[in-house]
């Protein structure tokens, strides 16, 4: 009775405890035994974590049902052995540690169970009450790791820490911690003076203050940027009358769709979407036809998809057999709507209403997403019909001026298929749906509406440096309810006018 006694009461004591009781470790993965069980999306995002850390470990996978993903991932992993049948208490033999992983949670209670019967730790996706550890927020510069907790409580509050650290500590800090090991090596003496040493060498990293340019000298390279274009704009106004002339009978056109792309990019980068509803329904508002407004959106987006493409391929993002499968498809469709549109541009007075009640829809789509209004999904299987979906999703974003992510992301994703997967591929193709369905519509329509275009081309290039600090500043709920209601009304009124002409 004893024994039990002292568990009883150390259970007592062990609840009267506030705050983050977890102790943190670094565990070499690469020399332990790993378990994952599950292989749908939960058990990607798992596996994905434990290979991004440690390359080398050995991970046994047992799942009925494994993702592409994860067989592409084996390829390149050869520790990383997957066994696709159902989970049985035999999986755990020869196991140091378990990551449970599937969407079943009494299997899960199960798994977890016979974990512990043979002494082996588990964690269990989304259940922090079963978990034995945690998987925190990693920020990596080279050797050095830090790891974030907040007792998952809020993974938010470390990803947003996790972002901090991440541009707040320099890269070439991995350089400083080579040179210590390097002098670490080379020193004598007892303990005591080896640690004197070291502190004297890494005082300057914490008294080396950096100078008022060092912290802001993004920000200085913008201030002058501006200030160089503002002060030769006005040297040449003042002292070149061609200058002046030219810019005085520049159509107004030009400032309207400069300050128009500012803005709509600021409203992107804060909520990821939303440009090119926003810019068709202004393009359209302002006397456009449907096929020049979207020859101005897709040229003024080929640059800002193709950074963000590469950013993705960088990452690891992208997955290139859904990106083969997808990519034919969406360019003949986005070719095709961009073709269509364009001979279409005399009978721009009957195609501009259904350009409007198009938009109108998708100012509806951004409500319902402001106010997280979902359909409940009933076993959604993943999709198959990728290619259709690739050609539909491309004639409509050439054809109506945007949509591609609207269709094809969120079909992707509600069809099974990984976020950030889904999200890389679809950044990449839109680069090339982007250019080729450009091109068609210069082809087609020549130089027109030039002050449209490029007004939204610099307007949308002056906002990418302050766009990404929007979202940190301003409710994103707040924008997608205004920039909503503003497409409805704006398309209605298009819709509205159409009609009382007929009349």
């Amino acid at each position: 009775m004893l024994p039990s006694l002292k568990i009883n009461e150390h259970a007592a004591f062990a609840d009267e405890v506030k705050g983050n009781q977890l102790f943190p470790v670094f565990i070499k993965l690469n020399k332990l035994r790993t378990l994952l069980i599950g292989g749908g999306n939960i058990g990607l995002e798992k596996l994905i974590a434990i290979l991004n850390n440690s390359q080398q470990a050995d991970v046994k996978l047992v799942a009925e049902n494994v993702n592409l993903e994860i067989k592409e991932l084996a390829k390149s992993y050869p520790k990383l052995k997957i066994y696709q049948k159902s989970y049985d208490a035999d999986d755990l033999n020869e196991v140091d540690i378990v990551f449970a992983a599937t969407n079943d949670n009494a299997l899960n209670e199960i798994i977890r169970a016979d974990a512990h019967q043979r002494g082996l730790l588990i964690n269990v996706a989304d259940k922090p009450e079963l978990c034995d550890f945690y998987l925190g927020s990693i920020v990596k510069k080279g050797d050095l790791k830090i790891a974030i907790s907040t007792n998952g409580k809020s993974p938010t509050i470390a990803k947003r820490l996790k972002e901090i650290l991440n541009e707040g500590i320099p890269a070439e800090l991995d350089d400083t911690l080579q040179n210590m090991s390097a002098l670490r090596q080379t020193l004598k003496g007892d303990f005591a003076s080896k640690v004197k040493k070291l502190n004297q060498v890494t005082e300057g990293l914490i008294n080396n203050k950096k100078s008022f340019a060092e912290r802001n000298i993004k920000w200085l390279i913008w201030v002058s940027a501006v200030l160089f274009i503002y002060t030769a704009g006005l040297t040449l106004w003042n002292t070149e009358p061609a200058f002046q002339s030219f810019l005085i009978h520049i159509d107004p056109l030009f400032y309207w769709f400069l300050g128009a792309g500012f803005v709509f990019a600021m409203i992107d980068g804060a909520i990821g979407m939303s440009y090119g509803v926003t810019t068709a329904s202004f393009s359209l508002a302002m006397g456009l036809p449907p096929a020049s407004a979207s020859m101005a959106i897709h040229i003024s987006e080929v640059l800002s998809n193709g950074i963000a493409g590469w950013m993705h391929y960088k990452m690891g993002n992208v997955n290139w057999k859904l990106f083969k499968i997808l990519i034919i498809p969406a360019i003949i469709g986005a070719v095709l709507g961009a073709y269509i549109l364009s001979s279409l541009e005399h009978y721009s007075a009957y195609v501009k209403p259904v350009v409007g009640v198009y938009t109108l829809f998708l100012g509806g789509v951004i409500l319902l997403k402001a106010f997280n209004i979902k359909k409940k999904k009933t076993g959604a299987q993943k999709i198959k019909k990728i290619a259709p979906l690739g050609f539909v999703g491309g004639f409509i974003d050439a054809a109506f001026g945007g949509g591609w992510g609207s269709i094809v992301l969120s079909s992707l994703i509600a069809g099974g298929r990984h976020p950030l997967f889904s999200l890389g591929t679809v950044k990449i193709s839109r680069f090339f749906i982007a250019t080729l369905s450009s091109l068609t519509f210069f082809t087609m329509l020549g130089g027109r509406y030039w002050e449209a275009v490029v007004g939204l081309i610099i307007g949308s290039a002056l906002a990418s440096p302050i766009a990404a600090r929007v979202s940190n500043k301003i409710s994103a709920k707040t924008i997608m309810v205004a920039v909503g209601i503003i497409v409805m009304l704006v398309s209605l009124r298009s819709v509205i006018l159409f009609i009382l002409k007929l009349i």
